[in-house]
C-alpha cells in the first residue's frame, strides 16, 4: 500500500507588511538604530510577507487551509482518521496545537504534532506516509500553521542585534495541509533524512523551554543566516544527490522540485549546487515570504493552481530547516 498526497492547499493572511514597513518598523521602535534604506529587500528579495490578525491562531491557518483540502475530496472532518499538526508554531506549550485543530475542525480522530523548525511539515509527512504504508491509519491530514510574526525583535539596540534578528524579518504567517490517502500505486515513493544536530545553536528561539522558561528577552528569533547558509552547505548535496541515484531519476522528470526558501540568494545557491533547473522551481519568496514549514506545500498548491503539477506528476520535497535538518521526498501525486 502506498501514501498518495490527494489534496494539497495553503492560506495566507490577506494582510501583507512590505519589506520597506519592515525596515519603517525598526527605526521607529528602536531609540538608537535605523536600517539602511532598502536593506532587508537587497539581502533577501522579500517584497512583502503575510502577518496574521491580533485575534488569529496558529491553529486557525491550519484550519483554514484543512478546510481546503477535505473540501476539495468532499471528506467530512469525521473521515480523517488521524490528523498530525507539522509546525514550527503553536498555539500552546500543551496540549498538542493538534487538538486545537481538530476542535475548530469537528475531527475526532487520534491526533499529535511533529515540531522540527521549517521540516517540521515534511516531517509530518513522513510520518503519514510510515502509518499508511504499515497499515495503521487509511487517510491522514497532515497541517501546519505558522505564525513566525509573533516573535520578531522590532526594538534593537545596535547593529550587531538587528543582524541577530535579521532571520525574523524575512518570516511570514501562513497555513497548508495535505490529504495523504491509501493508495494502491503511485504517492511517496522515496523518502530519506538527515541532520547535523552539532549545528543547533545557530538559530534558535529560546522561550518556553527549560533552559529559558519565562525570561521575555527570549521570546524572539536569534540566528546568524550565514552560519545556517554554510552549516547547509557544508554538508554537502549527498543526500539529495543520493536520492536521484538510487531512483534512476534526474530533475527533469519531475514536474516540480520545491526548495525550502528562505532568502533569494539562498535559493539560487542551492539551486546551482543541486543543478535543478529554475524553471522546476515555483518561486514564492518575493510576495510570499519564508513561510517556514508552510514552504513546501505553498510551492505545491501555487504550481497547482497555475497547471504546473496534477495527477499523475512527480513532484520532489526537499526541506532545510534550523538544526540543522535536512529531508528529500519524492511523490507521483
Amino acid at each position: 500500500m502506498r501514501a498518495r498526497i490527494t489534496a494539497v492547499a495553503a492560506h495566507l493572511p490577506e494582510r501583507t507588511v512590505t519589506s520597506a514597513e519592515v525596515e519603517a518598523r525598526v527605526a521607529a521602535e528602536s531609540a538608537g538604530y535605523r536600517p539602511h534604506p532598502t536593506i532587508v529587500e537587497r539581502m533577501t528579495g522579500i517584497r512583502a510577507r503575510h502577518v496574521m490578525r491580533d485575534d488569529e491562531q496558529a491553529s486557525d491557518l491550519a484550519v483554514a487551509a484543512a478546510r481546503r483540502v477535505l473540501a476539495e475530496r468532499a471528506v467530512a472532518p469525521a473521515g480523517v482518521d488521524l490528523l498530525v499538526f507539522g509546525s514550527a508554531s503553536q498555539d500552546l506549550i500543551e496540549p498538542a496545537t493538534a487538538h486545537i485543530v481538530a476542535a475548530k475542525l469537528g475531527a475526532t480522530c487520534p491526533v499529535f504534532d511533529v515540531k522540527n523548525a521549517c521540516n517540521s511539515f515534511l516531517n509530518g509527512l513522513q510520518m503519514a506516509d510510515a502509518l499508511i504504508r504499515t497499515g495503521q491509519h487509511e487517510r491522514v491530514l497532515v497541517c501546519t500553521g505558522e505564525s513566525p510574526s509573533r516573535a520578531i525583535r522590532w526594538n534593537v539596540r545596535d547593529r550587531a542585534q538587528f543582524v541577530d534578528a535579521f532571520a525574523g524579518y524575512t518570516l511570514s504567517d501562513g497555513g497548508a495541509a495535505m490529504l495523504v490517502e491509501a493508495a494502491p500505486d503511485g504517492g511517496i515513493f522515496y523518502r530519506d533524512f538527515a541532520a547535523v544536530s552539532s549545528a543547533w545553536q545557530v538559530g534558535t528561539l529560546p522561550a518556553g523551554g527549560s533552559m529559558h522558561p519565562r525570561d521575555p528577552d527570549y521570546t524572539y528569533f536569534s540566528g546568524d543566516g550565514r552560519r545556517l547558509k554554510d552549516a547547509f552547505v557544508a554538508s554537502g548535496p549527498e543526500i539529495f544527490t543520493t536520492a536521484l541515484e538510487k531512483t534512476g531519476l534526474t530533475w527533469d522528470d519531475f514536474a516540480v522540485v520545491a526548495v525550502h526558501q528562505v532568502t533569494l540568494p539562498y535559493l539560487e545557491v542551492l539551486r546551482s549546487i543541486l543543478g535543478i533547473p529554475a524553471d522546476r522551481i515555483t518561486v514564492t519568496l518575493p510576495e510570499h515570504g519564508n513561510v517556514a514549514s508552510a514552504s513546501l506545500p505553498l510551492q505545491i498548491a501555487t504550481a497547482r493552481a497555475a497547471g504546473r503539477c496534477g495527477p499523475g506528476d512527480r513532484v520532489a520535497l526537499i526541506g532545510l530547516a534550523g538544526g540543522v535538518s535536512l529531508g528529500v521526498m519524492f511523490a507521483e501525486l
